[in-house]
């Protein structure tokens, strides 16, 4: 292998063997794993923490918000960039560069994940349409999204299924709102915010801005799932590692958390070229425009049936009132399909988590059993052993009665704010000191990451100094 395309670390992982780098996909045919993050990112952030913040101080914080997103697309794409290249997700990349990390991100990707304010919030909507007490729902909720992920054969197409059937519903219901509600001059105070760029109102709630910011896109060390997606799909190098099934109802693959390489040439450099074009077109339609729709039209939405400087209420009391107005303006049955749409929302996406989260720390528990107990294990029985882990630990949480939603998923969020501060510096170290010839990270998306860790260290820091009572 010539040391000026691709220099992988080996101080801690064996050597990538070499592999053929597979045929490009067309374009069409890469569709999907960008969707589950969309799907992801709908359920906190779009849904729940951008229009309660819009309705708080209207859209004078939308900057932030779409710089976020615009932050997340670089950096997902250099998590894919090391997927395509070698095989291996971008954990186990952060793995070679020093076996401290194993531990390290398997706390960073589940920590923050545990808390189970998806199904706490979904439960609390469902309890305003039936008589349901809400833990029990919640428990409910974990459970079967537990069992839907163990039943599929394949994971990912079970996953991948749920999400683009669950966006494309919710996209069809908020283009309708929107054509209903909205007006052109709320359009124009929404593009008037989105260039307000450093403008901070005062008495905002730091630690939900900062989760807004992480939650604005999927967020967090689900990002990193994006290499176990696009593994799982075959995509490049991924072609050669297997994928996770179900103990239950799936055949048994074998797989390895050392990846492959490909030799220098120039057909492999073409099928690279195309493999990175394709690569980022999907991610720029599935994911970033998706994203950046769908939390517009959220806030739109938020802006017109609840003005700016409206009573928020406690947890999810803002929603309950946006579903109070539809119910003035369009009948009963604006109230519940407005909530019907939010339960959808939000069980889909503890479902996703579970997913994304047991992914990743799969990977780093597979890696760390590996180099601090030589032991070898299985890559599927590690990640349904993470999924019904992460389930008893949310179900003990809200036994132990932390049951309001909002404060759950704003711890959430904000941890994964951190998360991403640390992630930003380690993708550009990892990929810039990897990756040369056509491989190499531009300089433009070398800028791009700088400006994530700067931008997420920033933020992380002010809410620390905001809790401590130093701001303000």
């Amino acid at each position: 292998m010539s040391r000026s395309w691709q220099r992988i670390p080996d101080r801690v992982l064996p050597s990538p063997e070499r592999r053929s780098l597979p045929r490009p996909v067309a374009l069409r045919r890469m569709l999907g794993p960008s969707v589950i993050l969309v799907g992801l990112s709908i359920g906190s952030g779009e849904f729940v923490l951008w229009p309660r913040l819009t309705v708080e101080w209207g859209f004078a914080l939308f900057w932030a918000c779409w710089t976020g997103v615009t932050l997340q697309f670089f950096l997902n794409m250099e998590i894919e960039r090391w997927t395509l290249a070698t095989g291996e997700s971008a954990v186990i990349g952060f793995v070679r560069l020093s076996r401290f990390w194993a531990p390290a991100f398997l706390l960073c990707s589940t920590v923050p994940w545990i808390w189970p304010g998806w199904a706490t919030g979904a439960a609390t909507l469902l309890s305003w349409e039936i008589d349901v007490p809400i833990v029990p729902g919640a428990i409910a909720g974990l459970v079967a999204c537990g069992l839907t992920l163990s039943v599929g054969p394949v994971v990912y197409r079970t996953v991948e299924t749920i999400q683009v059937v669950l966006v494309a519903v919710i996209f069809a219901g908020l283009i309708v709102l929107t054509a209903l509600l909205v007006e052109p001059a709320t359009v124009g105070d929404l593009a008037a915010g989105a260039f307000r760029f450093g403008h901070m109102p005062d008495g905002v709630h730091m630690p939900m801005l900062l989760g807004a910011l992480a939650f604005a896109g999927a967020g967090g060390s689900v990002n990193l799932a994006q290499s176990n997606y696009i593994k799982d799909k075959g995509y490049g190098m991924g072609r050669w590692v297997g994928r996770i099934t179900s103990p239950f109802t799936g055949r048994e693959e074998s797989g390895s958390e050392v990846g492959a390489v490909f030799e220098e040439s120039a057909e492999n450099e073409a099928r690279w070229r195309v493999w990175w074009r394709n690569a980022n077109a999907e991610h720029f339609l599935s994911f970033y425009l998706l994203a950046l729709l769908s939390l517009a039209l959220f806030c739109l939405v938020a802006a017109t049936l609840l003005p700016a400087g409206s009573a928020v209420g406690q947890d999810f009391d803002f929603i309950g009132s946006e579903a109070g107005v539809l119910a003035e303006r369009f009948g009963p049955w604006g109230r519940h399909l407005f909530l019907a749409t939010g339960i959808a929302v939000l069980f889909s996406t503890e479902l996703a988590l579970l997913d994304a989260v047991a992914r990743v720390s799969a990977d780093l528990l597979q890696v760390s059993l590996r180099l601090y107990f030589g032991r070898e294990s299985n890559l599927s029985r590690l990640y349904f052993g993470v999924v019904w882990t992460l389930i008893a630990f949310g179900v003990l949480v809200l036994l132990a009665g932390f049951d309001r939603p909002l404060t759950l998923l704003v711890l959430s969020a904000a941890l994964n704010a951190v998360v991403m501060f640390f992630y930003s510096g380690l993708l550009l170290w990892l990929n810039v000191r990897s990756f040369g010839g056509p491989l190499r990270v531009r300089p433009f998306r070398i800028a791009v990451l700088v400006t994530s860790l700067l931008f997420f260290g920033f933020f992380s820091g002010l809410t620390l100094l905001d809790q401590l009572g130093w701001v303000g």
